[in-house]
């Protein structure tokens, strides 16, 4: 009588002989109908319909082919195989090295961002923020600062292109959607400094994005409270497109502020790829051919952000446990900004010769943005009666109360005022080539870009302080604070760049050097300046497998815009004045880094720790409020940063990547004409302390049901009063802290009878995912709101973020 078939899950790794795992192996049963293929990590798993014994067989090119018998009756089921090489080796295959990090560019899986809980709706960037190095203090946003530096001092790339992002952005309410799409990446490399020379002058890190450039009929939707996308792709060995639209509304994430009122916020983002091969074929597995055909693409894409805000009321508490606080705000008017935003490259690429390749690049950037308010607040700022005892300072701790209006200790009247426009088109022509001969390649390119700039601002803010409007002067009514300025800027900028790389392979190890250097020049202020750049990884022939490199290099970074905006106040009137002397900030990179490649438990894992260093001179400062930063404009400062990067990183779950990161630093400024003694003061960004954590996990016999955890502790910012140099640093935020978990439940023909029908032979898989944003419902500060007390003291009342939210996703993948 024949056994009734039982569904059995078998997983497992396959390595080689040096307990390394293989990449793409066959896994397969002798029907040769039912099998997978192993992971990068060597991993795999396969649901099989067992009625008696049958072979598994474990097959790679290279490696003589294993048959595994399986008899057990057991519902899960565990295989590890070591897959012996042949006798002949096939010539260029260095199996150990592929997933070695052999340059300053870490390589990073894209596959975990579908998967990672994101309150700003599925990004790159929130990838990123999990990076050791990497922090981020606002879950609206999807800018972030890596080793100390500001937002404007990461450079983006996409298929070899910068891109860049609008200007006028000063929360994050109003941002919308990252330039990224994921559903079309391919390859995400990440630098946090020590980078070649090959990429831009941004003083703090790299981030290098490939998109896919699909094969075959490929698509998915998604649709979640936070908005919704849609993709598809197409292509053959000829030709490939892809098409991506994305929508984002933020009014679910907003509802959860303290600040009540009416929110529409919409974001929309369409993005496009085509490719054409000419004269020729493509290669299998994407390979090229030794000479001949040339490849055209496209990349286009158009962004509109559109955020309304009618703001009611406001009502927070604050303080310390001898005295507590509490802010009532009411609130009058609106608030309107739009942000329209165009790109588009065409580019072409080709090999000369089975050494030469080159390619010429034609790309334009458009942004035009508004930014329009006119919003009254009326405040009472009044003390619990329980507790009276009086302080100035502002206090991290919060304790929420009701309103007494006998302890009234301030009322007043704020009135914010702006009208901002600005139009930027940024149109660049470029080169690049790459000349490659066995273990020797060089790297060159050329750039020319022009960039057209209209600017236009107009901001006012009036105060009243129980009566008496401020600054209070005897013989005349004054704004608290005004800025006005209309500049046209046009200007020219011009980049070249060679690098070359070297390898050695010895019975001692291997050794990778590379050197090169960035020359730019800018018309605007005539400035000329070259950026030598060398990094060294050696892979020593050990027993363990380690990995070592050092990189150091100079970086100047120009101003683009905004940091030449200079002010001059005069009769109350602060006007902003373009510094055509201001010169490019200047840093030293020193790095350090070392990994290390084991396995523990039969799985792969790699610990990462880099130690760094940066010296910056020619500073402009900075101060920042949300999103927004604000220049000076003037080179005026000089500063250092020193810290440790440690990242764990590797299957603590077997087939599914996990990571932890921690990192340090010690980040200090100080302004070259100290007029207030300030001394070394903490940079802006400065966060001494931060450990992040990416954990997967799935139920053993049930591997469709995951559960995704992304934990975030750092240290608040540095703070201080606005406008006010002798009080920029009063102390540091309280920490930012954030725990977001999903669990997820996919249905696939693996995994599920149903999907096998022939009603379902077009969707490859579909998932619905639960989120829980700020499990613990933290009340995190992103910045402050300062009021005034009738006797002049300063109260500094925290603006709070996001508390505990739900989001419910539901994806499909089409085939």
């Amino acid at each position: 009588m024949p056994l009734s078939a039982r569904t059995t899950r078998v997983y497992g790794y396959v390595v080689d002989a040096n307990n390394v795992g293989i990449d793409l192996a066959n896994v397969y049963l002798d029907d040769g109908i039912t099998g997978t293929a192993t992971n990068h990590n060597g991993y795999y798993t396969l649901s099989l319909e067992i009625t008696d014994t049958v072979y598994l067989s474990y097959s790679m090119v290279g490696y003589k082919t294993i048959r595994q018998q399986l008899y057990t009756q057991q519902d899960v089921i565990n295989v590890n195989v070591v897959l012996p090489t042949e006798e002949q080796w096939l010539q260029e295959v260095e199996v150990r090295s592929i997933r070695k990090q052999t340059s300053m560019m870490e390589s990073a899986t894209t596959d975990v961002v579908r998967l990672m809980p994101d309150a700003t709706g599925g990004s790159i960037e929130s990838l990123l923020i999990t990076f050791a190095g990497v922090s981020q203090n606002n879950e609206l946003s999807t800018q972030y600062n890596v080793r100390g530096g500001s937002f404007d001092e990461n450079s983006v790339y996409v298929n070899g292109i910068e891109v860049h992002r609008p200007l006028l952005i000063r929360s994050g309410q109003q941002e919308g959607l990252s330039f990224v799409n994921p559903s079309m990446v391919e390859n995400v490399n990440f630098s946090a400094g020590g980078y070649e020379a090959k990429f831009g002058d941004k003083m703090s890190s790299v981030l290098d994005i490939t998109y896919k450039r699909p094969t075959r009929f490929e698509s998915s939707v998604s649709v979640s409270l936070l908005g919704a996308s849609a993709y598809v792709g197409v292509g053959d060995s000829t030709y490939s497109q892809m098409h991506g639209i994305r929508y984002k509304t933020s009014k679910y994430m907003l509802g959860a502020l303290p600040a009540t009122g009416n929110y529409q916020p919409n974001f929309v983002d369409y993005q496009t790829q085509m490719t054409w091969r000419l004269g020729g074929r493509r290669l299998p597995n994407g390979g090229n051919p030794r000479k001949g055909p040339w490849e055209l693409s496209v990349l286009g894409n158009f962004s509109l952000n559109d955020y309304r805000f009618l703001p009611e009321s406001e009502s927070e508490s604050f303080g310390g446990t001898t005295h507590m606080v509490n802010k009532t705000i009411y609130y009058d008017g609106q608030e309107r900004d739009r942000f329209i935003t165009g790109f588009l490259a065409v580019g072409a690429q080709g090999k000369v010769n089975d050494e030469i390749t080159l390619g010429f690049t034609l790309n334009a950037f458009y942004t035009h943005e508004q930014e329009t308010y006119d919003i009254r607040s009326e405040y009472v700022l009044s003390e619990q009666p329980e507790n009276a005892v009086s302080t100035t300072q502002p206090s991290s701790q919060t304790i929420s109360g009701q309103i007494d209006n006998s302890g009234v200790l301030g009322t007043g009247v704020y009135h914010e005022h702006a009208r901002n426009t600005l139009q930027a088109t940024v149109a660049t022509l470029s080169h690049r080539g790459e000349w490659h001969r066995q273990a020797n390649r060089l790297l060159w390119g050329l750039q020319v870009q022009g960039e057209w700039i209209s600017d236009y601002i107009s901001e006012w803010e009036w105060r009243d302080s129980m009566g008496y409007s401020m600054p209070n002067t005897p013989s005349s009514m004054e704004l608290f604070y005004t800025m006005k300025g209309s500049h046209t800027m046009n200007s020219v900028r011009g980049e070249a760049y060679v690098q070359d790389s070297y390898r050695w392979n010895t019975d001692n190890g291997s050794v990778i050097l590379t050197g090169g250097a960035r020359l730019s020049a800018w018309s605007y202020t005539g400035e000329v300046f070259c950026s030598p750049r060398a990094s060294v990884v050696w892979m020593p022939g050990w027993k363990r497998d380690f990995t070592f490199r050092f990189a150091t290099g100079l970086y100047y970074q120009a101003p683009f815009y905004k940091e030449l905006r200079d002010t001059v106040t005069q009769m109350g009137v602060t006007r902003i004045v373009l510094n055509d002397k201001l010169r490019a900030q200047r840093s030293v990179h020193a790095v350090i880094g070392a990994d290390y490649y084991f396995r523990a438990w039969g799985r792969p894992f790699k610990l990462t720790a880099e130690l760094y260093g940066k010296y910056i001179d020619r500073m402009v400062s900075y101060t920042v409020d949300n999103v927004r930063v604000r220049y000076s404009g003037k080179n005026d400062s000089e500063g250092y940063t020193t810290g440790l990067d440690l990242k764990l990183y590797g299957e603590l779950v077997p087939g599914a990547d996990s990571w932890i990161s921690f990192s340090t630093m010690y980040s200090r400024m100080h302004f070259i004409d100290d007029t207030y003694n300030l001394g070394w003061i903490p940079m802006p960004q400065e966060q001494r302390y931060a450990l992040t954590v990416f954990f997967q996990d799935y139920i053993p016999r049930l591997p469709q049901y995951k559960l995704h955890l992304k934990l975030v502790f750092q240290d608040g910012l540095p703070f201080g009063y606005p406008r006010n140099e002798s009080m920029r640093y009063l102390g540091h935020m309280p920490m930012y802290k954030r725990i977001d978990i999903g669990a997820s439940r996919t249905f696939c023909a693996q995994t599920d009878k149903f999907m096998r029908k022939p009603s379902a032979q077009h969707i490859a898989a579909w998932s619905i995912y639960f989120e829980v944003f700020n499990l613990v419902d933290w009340k995190n500060v992103n910045s402050y709101y300062w009021v005034t007390a009738a006797d002049g003291t300063q109260w500094a009342s925290p603006n709070y973020l996001t508390g505990r939210m739900f989001n419910l996703r539901f994806t499909v993948d089409i085939k």
